[in-house]
């Protein structure tokens, strides 16, 4: 299924044999460690969820038959809800928590994460319920703390228009105002869907399909499959309907929508990332919060609850377009060329780069600090979906990490406010 996870997964993308270790180095600890993740798998947004219903309604009204694997058109029934979890997400953000605690009990043992999300419904309870699977750990480990307060979340941040969430982009009118993501997206749909609408047609005479909505019948195959059954085992029929060549630029069109919609593809999508990553220091070396770009000051005030800065497990849930700027604000694909607006490039010759190997659904990110013998100064790693990303701008070694100082000293375009002026030009 990982031919699909470009926009909505199903699994993880399994890790590479050369891929660096993501083990834990011997003679190393972890000191402290920074989980900032997507949400679990949804139903579609409201009005795509009417899009789609109103496709199939219509291809069912004016195909005069139904041939091949098309064939299930005729009788099938959109039922699927919006916006909220599936079960399936559910059950993906419950495992999420489990392998958090997994890999980091010798930490989770002894402290409880201070924990935020980003002020949507179905992120809230994703956060909700990768607590319930690191709890349901914890209570079951001998070795743990037994007297400490369950976790919860700590902190929602609000999405209202206007208001500064280091989770989610809404407070940079210049970038809130390009459409780049979408041309770039509209151009490349309009050079694969056509042959594709080709195809489908001659199996559902009477229908025509506009690029927009080939792409709808691409995006049925993942809402289908996770609406249909909890552990996303059994594929929907829509999957089906599209070759293995057909999917590559299907995955590769989500890689493009975020690159240039969000990343470095978007003069203004790394800025957007800033915010979080000078919290991320602020966490990192127990000192006030330095920003003027999307911090929220009355939450992140010195000596705010509300961001604390004593705590060894930080938790943080949110949008893939809000995880998207982040890692390119961090530098972490600073060796990813633009990407090519007319043919498929792999996530391997883009320097690690897609969307499927950034922000499936219930993507997780590890930022992890570590403390190592005969080393006076703890090392940075950065996992992402358990993959190992090797980090830019300093001395990184073979296990992808660098020196807490070099790693805060690369990070010199968020401590600088990246291009926050430019937001109101």
């Amino acid at each position: 299924m990982s031919h699909i996870s470009g926009a909505s997964i199903l699994h993880f993308f399994s890790i590479e044999e050369n891929s660096t270790s993501a083990a834990i180095p011997d003679q190393c600890r972890i000191t402290f460690v920074q989980v900032l993740s997507r949400h679990g798998a949804r139903y579609p947004t409201a009005s795509k969820s009417e899009e789609y219903a109103a496709l199939v309604e219509s291809i069912q009204a004016n195909a005069s038959a139904f041939h091949g694997k098309a064939a299930f058109l005729e009788s099938y029934n959109y039922t699927m809800g919006s916006d909220d979890l599936t079960p399936f997400g559910e059950l993906q953000m419950v495992n999420s928590g489990i392998k958090f605690y997994e890999r980091y009990a010798d930490l989770a043992r002894d402290h409880v994460p201070f924990v935020r999300a980003s002020g949507q419904s179905r992120v809230i309870e994703s956060g909700k319920k990768f607590l319930q699977g690191l709890t349901h750990m914890k209570k079951n480990d001998d070795h743990a703390v037994s007297d400490q307060t369950s976790p919860k979340i700590n902190v929602v941040i609000s999405e209202e228009p206007g208001s500064n969430n280091t989770l989610n982009h809404n407070t940079c009118p210049a970038f809130e105002s390009s459409e780049l993501g979408d041309t770039v997206e509209d151009n490349y749909k309009a050079l694969i869907a056509p042959s594709i609408a080709e195809r489908l047609e001659k199996q559902l005479p009477g229908v025509t399909f506009t690029d927009k909505e080939v792409i709808y019948l691409m995006d049925m195959c993942p809402f289908d499959t996770i609406s249909s059954n909890q552990d996303g085992s059994t594929l929907s029929p829509f999957c089906s309907l599209f070759t293995d060549s057909e999917w590559s630029k299907y995955n590769y069109l989500q890689s493009l929508s975020k690159y240039y919609g969000y990343g470095a593809g978007n003069p203004l999508g790394p800025t957007q990332g800033v915010g979080f990553v000078n919290e991320l220091i602020a966490r990192m070396t127990h000192t006030p919060v330095h920003d003027s770009t999307s911090t929220n000051r009355t939450l992140d005030a010195p000596g705010a609850p509300s961001f604390p800065l004593n705590k060894s497990i930080y938790a943080d849930f949110t949008h893939d377009n809000g995880m998207i700027p982040i890692f390119f604000a961090l530098g972490l694909y600073n060796g990813t060329d633009p990407l090519s607006q007319s043919h498929v490039q792999s996530a391997a010759s883009s320097g690690g780069y897609s969307a499927a190997w950034t922000v499936p659904l219930a993507a997780r990110t590890y930022i992890e600090m570590m403390d190592c013998h005969h080393e006076s100064e703890p090392f940075v790693r950065v996992l992402i979906n358990d993959r190992v990303v090797p980090l830019h701008g300093c001395e990184v070694d073979s296990m992808g990490r660098c020196r807490r100082r070099d790693f805060i000293k690369a990070l010199s375009f968020a401590r600088a406010g990246g291009d926050w002026w430019s937001c109101y030009q």
